[in-house]
């Protein structure tokens, strides 16, 4: 009796150290990006090797598409996304996600504008340094995390 109440224990433990539950699947991820752009599929490519379920959705407005989830146009980039309630704005890296939706702030999302070299997706050999903003509910940002 001891050893199932240790292993009931331990597995629980388990479950809470890892941030998720075993029953639950990878965190979805659905992407509106051109079917021309090279480097989104670069982006969604590092998404899925970081555990992320990402789907892809060719579009032939993608500023259209950033409207739509919200995200303000000041921090376009080449593609957006949205993850859970957020909206994610070009080569944001999968940790930044990961962060996001983890602390889960009251926000629109999170945005790396423009395409900046060195940010997944737009890796090269000469990288420079990026942020990734975090966007309020009024359309401010601040910065999230510098690369």
């Amino acid at each position: 009796m001891k050893t199932k109440t240790l292993l009931g224990g331990l597995l629980a433990s388990l479950m809470i150290m890892s941030g998720a539950g075993f029953a639950q699947g990878p965190v979805r991820v659905e992407v509106y990006k051109s079917a021309y752009c090279g480097c989104c599929g670069k982006w969604v490519e590092h998404l899925r090797k970081n555990g992320f379920d990402v789907v892809t959705k060719d579009v032939d407005n993608v500023p259209a598409a950033r409207e739509a989830l919200g995200m303000p146009d000041q921090y376009g980039s080449c593609h957006t996304a949205k993850v859970g309630s957020y909206s994610v704005e070009g080569h944001v890296p999968a940790d930044d996600i990961r962060r996001l939706l983890s602390e889960s702030p009251k926000a629109i999302g999170l945005a790396t504008p423009g395409m900046p070299q060195g940010s997944p997706g737009m890796e090269t050999s000469t990288p420079q340094p990026y942020e990734t903003l975090l966007v309020g509910l009024d359309g401010s940002a601040a910065v999230f995390a510098r690369h």
